[in-house]
């Protein structure tokens, strides 16, 4: 039986979500962003390395927004599984498909939360033999860091709260907001 849209609950009007970060302060955001590593990595030819799943939106606008050019490749990383809380475990579940020795990398993350899963990351790369290792990331939720990383590019800082949208997810749900939001009640 088909359902009228009526009926249908607006993920993008959930009450259960709090706006933190506005659709236009993240383009905004990115477009200034791109504009720097534009300059800093002109003539370079970077690599840009996607952290799979949540990075997605975020590479996906960064690379539009950086002129010059580079190769873009993607990673699979885990230590949250369905949880909110990170497991402190690193997997790779992804590697990459291109060696990197003497490149210059630009990994892309969409939070940095406690800094356990970068750092490793960050560490696993520099230990292949790349000319330049950096980060870009969306968000930082410095209050919740175990270990120290550094985060060249940032797009917000952000309150020790528990954020969705923009790509980043509860147990996959809420990945297509075009906007960061605070998921209220996980259990709603």
């Amino acid at each position: 039986m088909a359902t009228s849209s009526s009926q249908i609950t607006s993920e993008f009007s959930n009450p259960n979500l709090a706006v933190l970060i506005t659709e236009e302060e993240i383009r905004t955001r990115i477009n200034e962003l791109g504009a720097e590593i534009t300059r800093d990595y002109a003539g370079l030819n970077p690599l840009l390395i996607g952290v799979l799943k949540g990075a997605c939106f975020f590479l996906s606008d960064l690379l539009r927004a950086i002129n010059t050019r580079l190769n873009i490749e993607f990673m699979a990383i885990s230590s949250y599984g369905s949880s909110m809380r990170t497991s402190g475990e690193v997997r790779i579940m992804k590697d990459l498909d291109v060696p990197i020795e003497r490149r210059h990398i630009l990994v892309v993350e969409d939070i940095v939360d406690t800094g356990l899963t970068l750092s490793y990351l960050l560490a696993n790369l520099k230990s292949r033999g790349a000319a330049s290792v950096k980060l870009a990331a969306l968000l930082d939720k410095h209050e919740r860091r175990q270990r120290e990383v550094e985060i060249d590019y940032l797009g917000f800082p952000i309150p020790d709260e528990f954020v969705v949208g923009y790509g980043l997810d509860f147990a996959e749900r809420y990945r297509n907001l075009p906007f960061i939001a605070v998921l209220k009640n996980p259990e709603a």
